[in-house]
C-alpha cells in the first residue's frame, strides 16, 4: 500500500505563495501588527481594570472568580458548558480561587505588554488563546471568539509577527531558526 511516499523518499507539498508571504516575509508584518496593537490593547485594557480592582487582587481577591465560574456551572444544564469542565472548575479553580485571579489578572497583563511591544509574541499570543478557551469553555462569547482568531493565526506567524517590535532583535538571541535570504535575479 502506498501512502503518499515512495520507497524512502519524502514527499514535501510546498505552502502556496500567499501563506509563504503572509507567515515567513517580513514584508507581512505591518499587518500582523495590527493584529498585535488591538488584540494586546484589548488584554491589557482587561487586565488592568482586574488588576486595579478589589475582588480580583486586591482585599477580596478570588471573590470575582468564584462568581463566574459559580454562573459557568449553572450553564451546565443547559449544555452551555462540558461536565468536564465543570469538574475542573468545582475541583480545581474554586478552591483555589485566590491565586487563579491573580494568574488571570496579571496575565491579561502580561499577555497585553507582549503583544503590544512584540516580546516572544507567539507565547503571547498563546497564552491569550488559552485564556480566551478557558472563558469559552466556561460558557462566555463575547468576544472571544474573535480574540481566540487572531491569537492563533499569530501563533501561526510567529516569526514575523514581532518584526516590528523586540522579537527582531531577541528571537535570533535565543536561536530561532532564522536566517536572511535574498532572492537571486535570474
Amino acid at each position: 500500500m502506498n501512502n503518499g511516499k515512495s520507497m524512502g523518499q519524502d514527499i514535501i507539498v510546498e505552502e502556496n505563495p500567499f501563506s509563504r508571504w503572509l507567515f515567513t516575509n517580513t514584508t507581512s508584518a505591518w499587518i500582523w501588527l495590527i493584529l498585535r496593537l488591538y488584540l494586546g490593547y484589548s488584554w491589557l485594557v482587561a487586565g488592568i481594570n482586574k488588576v486595579s480592582s478589589d475582588v480580583w487582587t486586591g482585599e477580596n481577591a478570588g471573590a470575582a472568580i468564584q462568581g463566574f465560574m459559580g454562573g459557568a456551572l449553572e450553564k451546565v444544564e443547559e449544555g452551555d458548558v462540558a461536565g468536564w469542565y465543570a469538574w475542573f472548575l468545582e475541583n480545581i479553580v474554586i478552591p483555589n480561587a485566590v491565586p487563579f485571579s491573580y494568574i488571570v489578572a496579571w496575565g491579561e497583563v502580561l499577555v497585553g505588554l507582549g503583544l503590544i511591544i512584540g516580546l516572544l509574541t507567539g507565547i503571547a499570543a498563546f497564552f491569550g488563546a488559552l485564556m480566551n478557551m478557558s472563558f469559552l469553555l466556561a460558557g462566555t462569547v463575547s468576544s472571544n471568539p474573535i480574540m481566540f482568531m487572531i491569537a492563533i493565526v499569530l501563533i501561526m506567524a510567529w516569526k514575523v509577527a514581532g518584526w516590528y517590535g523586540l522579537d527582531r532583535w531577541l528571537l535570533p538571541r535565543l536561536g530561532t531558526p532564522w536566517s536572511i535570504k535574498t532572492k537571486r535575479s535570474s
